[in-house]
């Protein structure tokens, strides 16, 4: 875990323009290759908005971020999107699956959007499926499963393209204690078997003692917990 992944450098996002309001302020952060790393803080300090820059959902005012290397807001929107597309995968609090279609085609869908064979994508998705313990949900719709399942189809499709990186808002937010706990579980232990860097925000204090380095956002700024 020594080579750095993800790279920000005086990170600032101002919103508004009569009093604006500065959410993050020059903030400088360092996630290395494999890492898992939580990031904590009250709510409304700017935890998500620091996610979604980094994984180029938004823009911030002033500063870069640099995945591999590669400046991602020096990139074009469509490279932009093919790199949100391939290189992360997001996890957020609500699942966001699209409700006509059943647990294995959510899956399924970065990897086609992707150009992926369908009959490949089937099969990843399939697989991942059996991984996160939904072997006998394939065909059911989200509608059809507990807030726990829409959560793990909700990892699977985040990892059907092998992202180097996991992006989770909240992932456990939405969900009971028990429930929340096998969903921690079963991040740590993808991140042990496939080295799959995650940035998680989260609440959950439990959640956040098993990560490897817990960072606190704190007046726009990231401070050690």
């Amino acid at each position: 875990m020594n080579e750095v992944l993800i790279r920000a450098e005086g990170l600032c996002k101002v919103y508004g323009d009569g009093r604006p309001i500065t959410v993050l302020d020059q903030l400088d952060l360092e996630v290395k290759r494999g890492e898992v790393l939580a990031i904590v803080g009250q709510s409304g300090v700017g935890k998500s908005t620091l996610l979604h820059i980094l994984g180029t959902l938004d823009t911030p005012t002033a500063g870069r971020v640099w995945f591999e290397g590669k400046d991602l807001f020096a990139l074009d929107e469509q490279s932009q999107a093919a790199f949100r597309n391939r290189e992360i995968g997001f996890v957020f609090q609500f699942h966001y699956l699209l409700p006509d279609f059943a647990a294995v085609e959510n899956v399924m869908m970065p990897a086609l959007i992707a150009g992926m064979r369908r009959s490949e994508a089937f099969v990843r998705a399939r697989e991942l499926l059996h991984r996160v313990g939904l072997g006998s949900r394939l065909d059911h719709r989200p509608g059809q499963l507990s807030g726990g399942e829409l959560q793990r189809v909700a990892i699977a499709r985040a990892l059907v393209l092998s992202p180097k990186a996991i992006l989770a808002d909240e992932p456990t937010g939405n969900l009971d204690p028990e429930t929340a706990d096998g969903v921690h579980t079963l991040l740590l232990e993808l991140n042990r078997e496939r080295q799959t860097t995650c940035v998680l925000v989260t609440h959950n204090e439990r959640l956040a003692r098993s990560a490897h380095r817990v960072l606190c956002l704190h007046h726009g700024k990231l401070h050690q917990a």
